[in-house]
């Protein structure tokens, strides 16, 4: 399997038995396309496009320190790398995008900023979202219209600790993703389909993928295109197409369509920690489990999603009693 991925620019290689030394990468340009997009509402660029954040060390995501917001991911154009500043005093967004993608990128930048989301839908029935609702307007749920970006990261956090998943990611993309397009040198956009299906059994391995993720990585990307289409669909429509795949279920589906389409309704049904919080926050009852939980987002049909995300930024969750979930070894199964 080695020899199937291109080398780093900075490594010297040896190829039949002469050493080969790439030439030097070109120089990253510092001035992309841009766009100008006034929101018709108050717009937090933390809580919009924070979900698409995997870990604080993502490769793919990062905040500057004026409060713009790097990314960087694969379009169908080809990658590209999107930069986000909200000029508050113009109630403006400005964004620059490099690469290939970039057309497309700045071209779906209102829907990214939640332009399509509909907070107006949502009505408190009980105090706590009510309040949180109040104190946080420019909450709006954002839709990338990328499947494949918010899938497998979500496959990697199957049945693991987060920690154990955002290092996976980390890994994984870093190894096999290659530099994003644009003058941030620190971004990496992760691998294409392709890429992803030629990882070693031992690379997933040294990352703490266990065989059962893996798998259900390497069916997905091999359908990468039909996969894809989903992010056109109704979010339903969109989370049953995802689950034709073996290994992805409505936790996963759930998880993706809620970035990838925008699906204010899709709840992360089989989260490890989700049912607790939420009975607590409405109920009281700290053992809550799917069931009881979907019976107190009820009235929020259509909303639960937003629902739930307003309970979590409420920050009312129940005290720990017991241990947070250890990570496994992989080694042992």
């Amino acid at each position: 399997m080695a020899g199937r991925f291109p080398p780093r620019p900075t490594r010297t290689t040896v190829r039949g038995g002469h050493v080969h030394v790439p030439a030097a990468r070109a120089p990253r340009p510092s001035v992309g396309l841009a766009r100008r997009w006034a929101p018709d509402a108050p717009t937090d660029l933390g809580l919009v496009l924070g979900p698409l954040r995997r870990g604080p060390g993502d490769p793919t995501f990062r905040t500057a320190p004026d409060g713009s917001v790097w990314r960087a991911t694969r379009t169908p154009e080809g990658p590209g790398t999107l930069r986000v500043a909200l000029r508050r005093s113009e109630g403006v967004a400005e964004a620059e995008a490099w690469g290939p993608g970039a057309q497309w990128l700045l071209d779906r930048l209102p829907q990214l900023l939640g332009a399509e989301d509909d907070p107006e839908a949502f009505t408190p029935r009980h105090r706590l979202l009510a309040a949180t609702h109040r104190r946080r307007p420019g909450l709006r749920l954002t839709r990338t219209g990328l499947v494949m970006e918010s899938l497998i990261p979500s496959i990697l956090e199957q049945k693991v600790t987060t920690d154990e998943a955002y290092r996976a990611w980390r890994l994984l993309v870093r190894k096999y993703g290659e530099p994003a397009p644009g003058p941030e040198e620190r971004l990496h956009v992760m691998p294409a389909a392709r890429d992803w299906s030629l990882i070693p059994s031992w690379e997933w391995h040294r990352a703490g993928v266990d065989n059962k993720r893996a798998a259900t990585i390497l069916r997905a990307v091999k359908v990468a295109r039909r996969m894809e289409e989903a992010a056109a669909m109704e979010p339903r429509q969109a989370q049953e197409r995802l689950e034709l795949i073996p290994g992805i279920g409505p936790w996963t589906s759930a998880e993706t369509v809620q970035r990838s389409n925008g699906a204010p309704d899709a709840v992360s049904v089989g989260d490890y920690h989700l049912p607790s919080i939420v009975g607590y926050a409405l109920a009281g009852d700290r053992t809550a489990d799917d069931a009881a939980m979907l019976a107190l987002l009820e009235p929020y049909a259509g909303q639960r999603h937003r629902a739930a995300r307003l309970i979590l930024l409420s920050g009312h969750i129940p005290p720990r009693r017991a241990p947070r979930m250890t990570p496994g070894n992989i080694g042992a199964l």
